[in-house]
């Protein structure tokens, strides 16, 4: 049973609440897209271990795109619930059961009917990029993949805008075969990443 959080993205609260905890922006650090252990996934675990060992959630560089790309989001979410006709839930939070050891964060979601929102705000030519191609991009496949897996939900939608141009909005169905590889990795992730606090809290 999901258990959703609605402390505000973002604040000091929010980070110290992800800390230690592996979340679906970050699965791709677990996992390829083809199922394989990421080469990032020694140096991921390490970080979580000292997470949770510090209580202190590790800063991430965010640029000026990515703030801007932040400061949209809340015109992107309207825009989505008035071309679909829907409320979006706005979440902290999303962990995966009551052991609090992996979840997401959502963009939104939209309870009635099971389904997430992950919304993206990027440059110019990197939304021509997305809209020319006209499905989820590659470097998303595993966050989306992870909320679903998280939440249970059906499915899940990528939303890619930038004033001025098209919208892209993509509904993307769970993948069964890929989550089954996924919860697998994440329950050796888990484990692995419990053993290594449980020495380093040895050393305290």
């Amino acid at each position: 049973m999901i258990i959703i959080d609605d402390i505000s993205q973002g604040s000091s609260e929010w980070f110290q609440l992800k800390a230690g905890v592996p979340s679906a922006g970050s699965f791709d650090k677990i996992i390829t897209t083809k199922g394989e252990p990421s080469k990032q996934r020694q140096k991921y675990l390490y970080q979580l271990a000292g997470e949770t060992i510090t209580g202190q959630k590790e800063s991430t560089y965010q640029n000026q795109n990515m703030l801007n790309g932040t400061e949209r989001e809340t015109t992107s979410r309207m825009v989505f619930e008035m071309l679909h006709e829907v409320e979006v839930q706005e979440v902290g939070f999303v962990f995966y059961d009551e052991r609090k050891d992996r979840g997401a964060s959502p963009d939104g979601l939209i309870v009635d009917r099971r389904e997430g929102l992950e919304m993206k705000n990027p440059i110019m030519s990197t939304h021509i990029d997305y809209l020319l191609r006209g499905k989820l991009p590659t470097d998303y496949i595993c966050q989306v993949q992870g909320s679903l897996y998280v939440t249970g939900y059906d499915a899940w939608w990528f939303s890619s805008m930038y004033v001025g141009l098209p919208p892209l909005i993509l509904r993307v169905e769970r993948d069964e075969k890929f989550i089954g590889v996924l919860s697998r990795e994440m329950d050796a992730f888990c484990q692995e990443l419990a053993e290594v606090v449980t020495r380093l809290r040895a050393m305290q």
